[in-house]
């Protein structure tokens, strides 16, 4: 090869490399609860610090599965409204989103029999009012390997014992869905169970006994990179007293931050991986790890479809 020849191959790489640095603009409606805004909260940071812009438009009812959304847009008056004043429909046509995003509630993720027809119902609503959107199925994640829905002595048929079985039994679920409904998964389950039971970074519970009904404020037990909120002591909702709760369902810094990667790649198309925003709180280290895995996940289910 020449030199004017490698020259013009240097200059093709150059030009495809800053078509891939290229500055994005992504609009993006989901229709979740609060694992969707745990799973977003640092998205908006993460696509300014790829130099992207993210317009986000996020439809929140704490608790909510795709029954609750069909519902509340069966309803009449004002019953159909989110807290931004507009129902469903209004939402879909408020802008021209990129994406459109739908789950189904943690407590029920297992269980396919809970998600259909109530995300059929959904699909088709954004299908016939934002039909330039692409429909994204968003994968929730199991909870924490302690958490107390997994010591119930006596579970209800098909209830989930373990961890792994209730990620299982969500990605098998997810994966029907998305696999009639021709959607992509943002696979932030797959990350999170990744993470989990990492050899270095997998959270671990604390070998030493602790008894919840005679710690004193402000003990609690080692969570060492744990994704989840976990132990912590609380204001009562009357704000009188203190309390010590256990929260194995939602995400944390670590998991939010874990979750909010996933989605990054998903909709810019740019891996994480060296980004330079951390959220105070987080060990660099540790975010980097999180960063790697967000990344394989992504690209694990890339490979397989």
């Amino acid at each position: 090869m020449n030199a004017l020849a490698r020259l013009s191959v240097l200059f093709l790489l150059l030009s495809l490399s800053a078509l891939a640095r290229e500055p994005k603009t992504v609009r993006l409606l989901t229709i979740g609860n609060s694992f969707s805004a745990n799973a977003t909260k640092y998205l908006k940071d993460l696509a300014e610090a790829g130099e992207h812009t993210l317009i986000h438009n996020s439809l929140v009812i704490g608790g909510s599965s795709f029954q609750v959304h069909a519902d509340k847009t069966k309803a009449e008056g004002k019953a159909r409204r989110y807290t931004n004043g507009k129902d469903l429909v209004a939402n879909l046509t408020a802008d021209t989103w990129d994406y459109v995003t739908i789950q189904q509630a943690s407590i029920k993720s297992h269980d396919f029999g809970t998600y259909q027809p109530h995300a059929g119902f959904l699909r088709d609503l954004i299908v016939t009012h934002a039909p330039q959107a692409k429909l994204l199925i968003h994968q929730t994640w199991a909870y924490r390997v302690d958490d107390p829905r997994f010591a119930v002595k006596a579970p209800k048929p098909g209830e989930p014992k373990t961890q792994q079985e209730m990620y299982r039994g969500l990605t098998t679920a997810y994966d029907k869905l998305a696999a009639e409904f021709g959607a992509k998964i943002i696979p932030v389950g797959d990350a999170f169970f990744q993470a989990d039971t990492d050899a270095k970074w997998g959270f671990k519970p604390d070998p030493k006994p602790f008894d919840p009904k005679t710690a004193k404020q402000p003990e609690l037990p080692l969570q060492t990179h744990s994704l989840h909120v976990g132990w912590a002591w609380k204001k009562s909702k009357d704000g009188k007293k203190t309390i010590l709760s256990m929260d194995g369902h939602h995400a944390n810094l670590a998991g939010e931050y874990l979750g909010a990667c996933v989605w990054y790649e998903v909709l810019f198309g740019e891996s994480p991986v060296g980004l330079s925003f951390i959220p105070k709180g987080l060990e660099s280290e540790h975010a980097a790890f999180l960063q790697k895995t967000a990344h394989q996940a992504v690209t694990t289910r890339l490979k397989a479809d």
